[in-house]
């Protein structure tokens, strides 16, 4: 017997499907030379901030916790990738191959100190957590900016003083401190970023689903209600935060490697806040809502650059405008009525395959 279908699973579906259709029609303009070199540009870290902006949902919608330090995360994958791509340029030549590695262990090294952060935050709620989060990412940044780290043949040196980094002959420096990570291969393209968002989406998805997920979710309407049923709160919490902190830490590392250098100051707290923004627009626990956002709203300013002074405050105003459209009661209603006859048109699909 078939299983039926959800409202969950044709949103998941939904997902799956636009984000395929639109990665297909971009390759195939990309192909016949219909995009702009500076669109080309926008592809990778307009997939990097859908991974950011997916990422911080789960914590933010689904986990119902503010945190404004996700730019810190950002940082330490795009930090520990320079540094893993540039310690496996001898021993792994495939540059595919190494910024897979330097994403995955960007995403473990995000996810390890996030696991370290979490166990006193996590003792903390709204504001109190938003506050903390927001000087963990300012520590973040700042440390970025204050390292110096080098390679020679006696193997990897750093310190965060210049006059404390003593390199042997032929040496070469992967971090300069406030002159920023200097001379980085360029080895992110835009199917890897589309790889990435796939990924996000099945380990997102999945969890959301998944028992943790109800837990999680739980706990987010009412952690009295849970604790009383049994549900080890901390730990559920700890979940989502580990799994938002290592997907960003990935999206930080594909962020990374698509330029020729990258400074502390671009993870800072303006970051944070816009990541928050495209979840905040996109719809809190919407996956599809944040893919949305983050896209429009990353082009949106970027595209405008030619407007000068008028391009922020034209940001400015679409801002407001989408906000009071898309909170509009009205428009949530016509998007139940959307998402329900879809449900039906499956469901009648379904039963007479059943017959």
């Amino acid at each position: 017997m078939k299983k039926r279908l959800t409202k969950d699973k044709i949103m998941n579906m939904s997902t799956y499907t636009l984000v395929t259709v639109a990665f297909v029609i971009l390759q195939l303009l990309m192909s016949q030379g219909k995009l702009s070199s500076t669109m080309k540009g926008f592809l990778v870290p307009a997939c990097a901030y859908i991974v950011l902006a997916i990422s911080l949902n789960l914590l933010v919608g689904i986990c119902g916790e503010l945190s404004l330090g996700h730019a810190g995360f950002m940082g330490i994958g795009a930090f520990t990738g320079v540094i893993v791509t540039a310690l496996l340029s001898t021993a792994v030549p495939n540059g595919i191959m190494r910024l897979v590695i330097a994403m995955v262990v960007g995403g473990v090294m995000a996810g390890a100190i996030g696991f370290l952060i979490g166990i006193p935050v996590l003792r903390l709620r709204g504001d109190y957590l938003a506050i903390v989060t927001l000087a963990f990412g300012e520590i973040m940044k700042n440390i970025f900016g204050n390292l110096y780290l080098g390679i020679d043949e006696t193997g990897l040196h750093a310190t965060m003083s210049s006059a404390g980094l003593t390199m042997g002959a032929g040496g070469q420096m992967i971090v300069s401190g406030p002159r920023d990570a200097t001379g980085i291969t360029k080895l992110s393209t835009f199917a890897m970023g589309f790889a990435l968002i796939l990924f996000t989406l099945f380990v997102v998805q999945n969890l959301i689903n998944s028992r943790e997920g109800r837990a999680i979710k739980a706990v987010r309407d009412n952690r009295i209600a849970a604790e009383s049923v049994g549900i080890n709160v901390t730990a559920f919490r700890m979940k989502a935060f580990v799994v938002s902190a290592f997907l960003a830490g990935m999206a930080g590392a594909l962020y990374a490697m698509n330029y020729g250098s990258i400074t502390a100051s671009k993870f800072n707290f303006n970051t944070s806040i816009n990541i928050l923004v495209f979840v905040v627009l996109g719809g809190m626990g919407n996956i599809l809502g944040s893919i949305i956002s983050a896209t429009v709203l990353y082009i949106l300013p970027e595209a405008m650059r030619g407007l000068q002074d008028y391009r922020m405050i034209l940001y400015a105003v679409v801002l407001i405008v989408v906000m009071l459209f898309t909170w509009s009661p009205k428009v949530k209603e016509a998007m139940s009525v959307v998402t329900d006859k879809l449900a039906g048109i499956f469901k009648k699909k379904e039963a007479g395959t059943n017959e």
